[in-house]
Order: C-alpha cells, then sequence, then structure tokens
C-alpha cells in the first residue's frame, strides 16, 4: 500500500516535469512517467486505463502520440496478443542531444557577448566605473564547458550499452 501511494505521488511529481521537459499533455506526461516507473518490463494498455484511472481513448490517442514521438515504443511476448510500452532507449540519447544544443547555442551566444563587451572595455569610450563585469561570462562558459563535457560522458555509455543489446 505505501508503495502504490509512493509510486502515485511519484508519477504525479515526474509527470508534471515531463509536461514541461517535453511539452506533452497531461496525460501523456503520466502515461510516460508510468512507464518509466515500470521499467524494462513493460506496461500494457490495459494496466495504463486501469491505474491512470483514464478512458480507453484517452489513453489511446497518447500512446499513439508518445509513439509519434519516439518516445516509447512495445514490444509482444510470445502467445501473449498484448502490447507492453517501454520507454525508447534511443529518446535518452535525443533529450542529451538537444541539450548539447542548446548549451552549445548559449556558449557561442555568451562568447559573442564577452566579447562584444570586452571591446568595449578596451575602446577607451567607458569610464573606469562603467566598464562591464566580464567575469559572470566567463564562469558561465567554463561552466557550459563541463556540463557539456559531463553529460556527453553519459550519452557514451548509454550508447556504448545499448548497442551491446
Amino acid at each position: 500500500m505505501i508503495v502504490c501511494k509512493q509510486k502515485s505521488a511519484l508519477i504525479e511529481k515526474l509527470g508534471i516535469s515531463l509536461e514541461s521537459k517535453d511539452q506533452l499533455a497531461p496525460v501523456a506526461a503520466r502515461i510516460k512517467a508510468y512507464i518509466i516507473l515500470k521499467g524494462k518490463s513493460g506496461t500494457t494498455f490495459e494496466d495504463l486505463v486501469s491505474d491512470l484511472c483514464a478512458s480507453k481513448s484517452t489513453i489511446s490517442t497518447h500512446l499513439n502520440h508518445l509513439q509519434d514521438l519516439k518516445k516509447i515504443v512495445y514490444f509482444t511476448k510470445l502467445g501473449d496478443r498484448k502490447k507492453y510500452f517501454i520507454i525508447n532507449k534511443d529518446s535518452i540519447v535525443q533529450s542529451i542531444d538537444e541539450m548539447v544544443e542548446s548549451w552549445t547555442n548559449q556558449k557561442e551566444l555568451h562568447l559573442e557577448i564577452r566579447d562584444y563587451k570586452n571591446h568595449s572595455n578596451n575602446s577607451g569610450n567607458l569610464e573606469e566605473d562603467s566598464k562591464f563585469d566580464l567575469e559572470f561570462h566567463d564562469d558561465y562558459i567554463q561552466f557550459l564547458d563541463e556540463v557539456t563535457k559531463s553529460v556527453l560522458k553519459l550519452r557514451s555509455k548509454i550508447t556504448t550499452k545499448n548497442n551491446k543489446f
């Protein structure tokens, strides 16, 4: 009973996070959260209808949408006509690639801003007390470099592990 309550609370919390992160409708986000928490064993359409207390048509619509987005995939078991939905392993890599692209764009922008401010500081047109402080940009660029390197290391581990299967 405690595990069930804990799982329900976690599905809701993760679902809210996925709504904004993946720009999903609330039910689609809850479905994805539920599937994440089910793990490798997967979950069936019937389990989703029952456990998420949503109509068959709502679950069906959002399952199809998640499959179209390649966020989830399904497998079948020999002698069983049900589909078992799991997270698409490639969707994690896709998310990492999107983050890295965003961070790369931010870094390029901050490099341009820093260069502009540095040029303005050195042009002789600004009083000493009006000069730009470049420390934030330097720190932020360093942060973006470090986080990108770390996440790319994680991506490498994931892709190496996925390629073993």
